[in-house]
């Protein structure tokens, strides 16, 4: 079938954190470059993401930050917009799903489902927290996880083994904002019934036999499990999320699943963008609709969505769902909980002026077929030996070799001997191979297309020595500098979905306009004559040692290390010198006396020996710590703390304690009785 328009969609990313390498190299980069080339070539296409601001992971981001919800989607939406600011990521509109447009959007959707009576009504019984009065959405039930024993499993996954889990599977089961003990408690939801839409999904599934690989197999393997498809509730019992349209009966306190709500912020972006157009895009059977995600939104993607959209009939299905893999870093996950990743907000700061060099390296990298990894070192090697050395070297030499020449005027090219004639073929056909790449969703052979016109170059340069020949054969110097700028063009123009910083640097050194994807191909793009710029370019410097040492060493600081209970340990604190270590006085003592602050629920008074003198201390352990258990025992006590006064009472002092893994703390004690005050050095 011919499209008439493309209508590209990159998936929502969470308003609840930064943005990592691993966004980018597995949806956000891909979709960009595609997206480049299309307008390149002049079709009709828009591209189309924004924030997806619904959901558990921003609320219990906010209850963790102490703030709202509200507050916790503002600050990351604009941390989010401005990264993909900073790495040319060229959506047409980056919009946000707390918008009134997206409830309007989202709410018109579910109710016309719900009129046309696509979906089935059904009570369950549900965790509830009785001392917080509200339904707990599965992570919000925290319990001990029956496949490893780890105790900080969430109600739909233990992060520690990966397993997927249910509330009903973990043992000992908590709530994760008061910590009582949940109960279940009947409720009602509305239901799309997978289980009756399989037919329809299964016979679309099979219409796309073209998708990759991982995608079309994944799909399958959820059709054809034990029981098929079930229906999946399209809402929840919440207080954060688009409202369940306020006139359907028992829509008090619900809000739309995050994943109903989630994928029509494409459509309500893209009315967003195009209120009178918004309809020729989604609603003609003629546009061409690409979702590109990560692996882990493709049974969203492709069954939900497509599902939802079928039941309502009015809009387009999605053609392809082009997914790549993960991306991991030097050798493990990237894990934003153990902040083990590359963060972009950091990286643009870090490396001002090298998006390009991330943008290269990452689609170098690309995780198409199979997770893949990235290290710092291959990122050092491939700025300085492949874009440094060969692309950036090559078109510098064209620039200085014009100017030294020819005062920067291009040469007429003479007669074209059988190797120009090899190299004017090559030049013809890159337009085509890089494009068939790009469509086939082939980035990193359409990058390496693209490296080797680069490659071309400098061989045809070392081969034929201009700088030997231009005074015992200038004719030839004449023919091997014209196409040598030629090809210099066609890097300025096929280069652009890839590098656009580095396109547009080439198109201001040979002094042309911004070109389309037509022009390349062509070693007629320069005339004779044509004024190059003056000065030498340099499009990449080299990075040293001492840069890429830095960045492994920033990545081993911030690294969050796990206790045996899977719990994170605080990474090291700035150094200090001995001679600020010895400013504290620590001094073993022995605790005397302790009882609960009265009016308090975490203070604990107490009276210790610390041989010198009897101070007062107060503590705030009364949560862990029962005060007949510490009295009699002794402790490491921080002794010239400044003084200062805690509910009325000064304390002269820090006893210290260690966390036991479980947010419990426990006095540090000396393995043997000690005289109290002796010194801790």
């Amino acid at each position: 079938m011919k499209f008439k328009r493309i209508l590209v969609t990159a998936a929502l990313p969470y308003a609840n954190g930064p943005l990592h390498i691993g966004h980018i190299a597995g949806c956000y980069l891909p979709a960009d470059i595609y997206v480049r080339y299309l307008r390149s070539k002049g079709e009709d296409v828009i591209f189309i993401c924004g924030s997806d601001e619904h959901g558990v992971p921003i609320t219990i981001r906010a209850q963790k930050e102490n703030t709202t919800p509200q507050a916790i989607v503002d600050k990351y939406h604009q941390i989010l917009k401005e990264s993909f600011k900073g790495l040319n990521i060229s959506f047409d509109i980056y919009s946000r799903t707390t918008n009134k447009l997206h409830y309007q959007t989202a709410q018109d959707f579910f109710r016309t489902l719900y009129q046309k009576g696509v979906f089935i009504e059904k009570e369950s019984e549900q965790f509830y927290d009785p001392e917080a009065n509200q339904f707990l959405a599965d992570r919000y039930i925290i319990g001990t996880c029956p496949k490893c024993g780890n105790d900080k499993a969430y109600g739909d996954q233990c992060e520690k083994c990966g397993s997927t889990l249910s509330p009903e599977e973990l043992i000992n089961p908590k709530s994760a904002l008061t910590n009582a003990t949940p109960v279940k408690k009947v409720t009602k939801n509305w239901y799309l019934p997978l289980d009756k839409l399989q037919p329809k999904i299964a016979e679309y599934i099979e219409q796309h036999k073209h998708w990759k690989p991982n995608v079309y197999g994944q799909c399958k393997s959820w059709l054809e499990s034990t029981g098929g498809l079930q229906p999946r509730a399209m809402t929840r019992d919440l207080n954060w999320g688009v409202p369940v349209p306020p006139e359907i009966p028992g829509s008090q306190g619900k809000v739309l699943y995050v994943w109903f709500d989630a994928p029509i912020g494409y459509i309500s972006a893209t009315k967003e963008l195009m209120p009178d157009k918004w309809e020729i895009y989604w609603k003609s059977q003629d546009t061409k609709l690409v979702h590109f995600i990560g692996k882990d939104n493709i049974v969203f993607h492709c069954i939900i969505f497509p599902a939802m959209l079928m039941e309502h009939g009015e809009y387009v299905l999605p053609y392809d769902v082009p997914a790549n893999e993960f991306l991991n870093l030097e050798g493990e996950k990237i894990s934003t909980s153990r902040n083990w990743a590359v963060w972009v907000d950091e990286y643009l700061k870090d490396f001002p002026g090298k998006e390009d060099v991330l943008r290269y390296v990452l689609c170098a990298t690309a995780p198409e077929t199979k997770d893949n990894d990235f290290t710092w070192k291959e990122f050092q090697t491939r700025n300085n030996s492949e874009l440094a050395d060969i692309l950036g070297n090559f078109i510098n030499r064209v620039v200085v070799l014009i100017n030294k020449f020819y005062e920067g005027k291009i040469p007429h090219a003479g007669t074209f001997s059988k190797q120009d004639m090899l190299l004017i073929n090559s030049i013809s056909e890159a337009p085509l191979k890089i494009g068939e790449k790009i469509e086939q969703y082939k980035f990193r052979d359409a990058l390496f297309e693209l490296m080797q016109l680069a490659r071309f170059g400098n061989k045809y340069l070392a081969d034929n020595e201009p700088w030997k020949q231009i005074k015992s054969n200038p004719e030839l110097v004449n023919t091997v500098m014209n196409l040598s700028a030629q090809i210099a063009a066609n890097i300025a123009i096929l280069s652009e979905p890839f590098l656009p910083n580095t396109s547009a640097k080439i198109f201001n050194a040979l002094k042309l306009p911004h070109l389309k994807w037509s022009n390349a191909g062509s070693v007629n793009i320069l005339n004779t004559g044509h004024q190059i710029q003056k000065e030498p370019i340099i499009l990449f410097e080299k990075i040293e040692d001492s840069v890429i040492e830095k960045q492994i060493q920033k990545l081993q600081e911030k690294k969050v290390s796990y206790t045996n209970n899977n719990q994170p340990l605080m990474p090291l604190k700035t150094e200090i010198s001995i001679d600020e270590f010895d400013k504290c006085d620590i001094r073993v003592g022995k605790v005397l006396k302790a009882e609960k602050v009265p009016n308090t629920d975490k203070l604990l008074k107490l009276e210790v020996d610390i041989g010198l003198e009897i101070r007062t201390i107060v503590s705030g352990v009364a949560h862990c710590i029962n005060p007949k258990d510490i009295v009699g025992k002794q402790v490491i006590v921080l002794a010239n703390l400044k003084p200062r006064k805690i509910k009325g009472i000064e304390s002269k002092g820090m006893i210290l304690y260690a966390d036991n893994g479980n947010g419990q703390l426990v006095p540090v004690s000396p393995i043997q009785e000690l005289t109290n005050g002796s010194s801790v050095k």
